[in-house]
């Protein structure tokens, strides 16, 4: 099936920016609070924040597009037939429980299971990346880009903790990453906004979830940028969760070359 022209999408964006109006004041209203902090099965912290985002954003998407499917990360998934939300109501619980700001809200829609809107919501910078599929990405209403490096000894480097990848991953990362001009720590999904507006110019993960990484795939590439797998190959709902995102096609390819 062919997907859906972008201005064709309307109603659906219209939606993605009202999740999104609604998930900010809800992570607010519990971010520096005293809060409860569970651990789920593979030790990862969650909070009542996270369950009320994912619960208002999918009755909104039921009240709107019943017949679209829903993949978030705290509840289970019911995959669509061609449209489906996948939600991470907030990317980076360890940022938001240590009273960091820099945590997000990730609403995607996949049309035939590829990304063609992707938002991400930074409550409490209140700033919002949104790409759709064919247009320019948008910081708060305006057009954004990112950077012309050229070169990994140019490039800042940034991924979200060192603790995320396997030994072998962390070797290739190291590698690469302590040529380039700057490395930092940190981030989360803030890190992905941060590359399409130009002030970083890569980005590179592993051990990451589709409902981690698919909303960044229209943001990043909207800004001129490239994202992929560490192969080069597109992600999608069953990528093996590493992650690089670059500020251009030619940086990217230095980057795959380098983690190879």
């Amino acid at each position: 099936m062919s997907r859906t022209a972008p201005n064709e999408l309307q109603r659906e964006l219209a939606l993605a920016q009202r999740l999104a109006d609604a998930a900010r004041p809800i992570a607010l209203s519990y971010f520096r609070q005293p809060l409860t902090v569970e651990r789920k099965p593979d030790l990862s912290p969650v909070t009542a924040a996270d369950r009320a985002i994912e619960i208002a954003l999918r009755s909104m998407i039921r009240e709107h597009f019943p017949a679209h499917g829903i993949i978030g990360e705290e509840f289970a998934s019911e995959p669509g037939t061609e449209f489906t939300w996948v939600l991470d109501p907030i990317d980076g619980t360890k940022s938001f429980i240590s009273g960091l700001p820099l945590f997000g809200t990730l609403i995607a829609l996949l049309q035939d299971q590829q990304p063609v809107l992707g938002v991400i919501e930074i409550p409490a910078m209140a700033e919002r990346w949104l790409g759709r599929d064919g247009s320019p990405t948008q910081l708060n209403g305006r057009a954004t880009r990112a950077s012309a490096c050229a070169s990994i000894g140019q490039a800042r480097i940034v991924t979200t903790s060192p603790n995320a990848f396997a030994s072998e991953d962390w070797q290739r990362f190291d590698a690469l990453s302590s040529r380039a001009a700057v490395r930092r720590f940190g981030g989360d999904c803030y890190a992905y906004g941060l590359l399409a507006s130009g002030h970083c110019d890569l980005v590179i993960e592993a051990g990451l979830a589709p409902y981690d990484y698919l909303a960044l795939v229209p943001v990043i590439e909207g800004a001129g940028g490239k994202i992929s797998d560490w192969r080069g190959a597109a992600l999608g709902l069953k990528s093996d969760g590493r992650v690089v995102a670059a500020a251009n096609e030619s940086l990217w390819h230095l980057a795959l070359e380098g983690l190879a």
